[in-house]
């Protein structure tokens, strides 16, 4: 079901989605958390295709903010707000509501969207693109518990990690670090398997790529150990190489699906490990609202390694994040996070 509201306030709305679940027989609240979609007009649709979907697995009332500025001093001046709300099939599991707002308005969003907020439930804010360069500071993310942000989708997608080291608060994250996720678990689970002390590491992926990155910083946060960061043709990243006295643990993904894990010692298996789609990254950020430590550490720490090579990882500075850079921030580190053995991350 779907319902126009034009040149409205948050109490109308308030009152249509009462009216809409009560015509669909639906007069209860499922809901548990309220996610808002900071967008433009432009990526609006695949944005709330990602939220609707992620939505079936948390039902959740999707808020979706799309500024409208407007071009002539007139339109700027003036305000309204216009809202379209979908509620049954229309909108996943949850309800949807599109707000757009003109003029002024656009520069207030908080006052539109605070009254429409799920009580008692957790607030997740999440920017496709363009995210306010402090999240935490942002009106809308000081409602939230939860802040996401895509520095993939950034035109400086390793610039933008050292924006968000610097401005972390707890409940920051970052898409680029929730599609390194099956790459981590797999590589902990190798450890797990041989115990043995590692002495550097690897990770290829295509130049700029933000995920490719953080995992280098992540390995050479937990590990203390040095990461040289190699440029492929992608898709995305395509291997990590542990460096270890019986040999080389090599995990790599040439297609973007199929990954071949070798351990030495062991017969080579295949495990799937395909990029997955917006919606499942959304899903698996909805699954835990406590602060990620891990991301924190590890973005905090790129930042160090970043700035002591003077340039971007990736493109035409090979090893930007090289071997050369953990050995500096580990430096600067009081003590090492591996022990003897070789610490497995976590």
């Amino acid at each position: 079901m779907k319902i126009d509201l034009t040149d409205t306030n948050s109490s109308k709305i308030n009152n249509g989605l009462i009216h809409a679940r009560r015509a669909i027989g639906t007069p209860a609240v499922g809901m548990v958390l309220t996610l808002v979609v900071v967008t433009d007009e432009g990526n609006a649709y695949d944005a709330l295709r990602a939220a609707g979907d992620a939505s079936r697995e948390h039902p959740s009332r999707i808020l979706a903010v799309i500024k409208r500025h407007g071009r002539s001093p007139r339109e700027r001046a003036g305000s309204r707000l216009d809202a379209e709300i979908r509620v049954g099939s229309d909108a996943g599991t949850g309800e949807t509501v599109l707000l757009r707002l003109h003029g002024e308005l656009a520069n207030h969003a908080e006052s539109v969207v605070l009254p429409l907020l799920l009580p008692d439930a957790p607030v997740v804010v999440w920017w496709p693109e363009d995210p306010p360069a402090h999240p935490s500071e942002d009106p809308l993310g000081r409602l939230a518990q939860r802040r996401i942000t895509d520095a993939a989708a950034h035109e400086d997608p390793v610039g933008q990690l050292g924006n968000r080291a610097e401005t972390y608060s707890p409940g920051d994250t970052d898409l680029a670090w929730t599609r390194i996720t099956p790459w981590r678990s797999m590589l902990a689970a190798a450890l797990d398997q041989k115990h043995a002390k590692i002495k550097g590491a690897v990770v290829e992926g295509e130049a700029y790529n933000p995920s490719t990155e953080l995992l280098g910083m992540w390995l050479a946060d937990r590990l203390g150990v040095p990461v040289e960061r190699r440029v492929s043709d992608g898709p995305g990243l395509t291997a990590v190489r542990l460096s270890t006295a019986d040999g080389e643990i090599c995990l790599d993904r040439a297609d973007g699906a199929l990954a071949e894990l070798a351990v030495p010692g062991q017969p080579d298996r295949h495990v799937a490990l395909k990029r997955r789609e917006t919606a499942e990254l959304i899903a698996e950020e909805l699954r835990r609202l406590d602060p990620d430590d891990i991301y924190e550490s590890a973005v905090k720490f790129g930042v160090d390694r970043l700035s002591a090579d003077g340039g971007p990882a990736g493109g035409d500075v090979p090893g930007a994040t090289g071997a050369s850079a953990p050995k500096k921030a580990a430096a600067k580190k009081a003590a090492p996070k591996s022990d003897a053995d070789g610490e497995q991350p976590k």
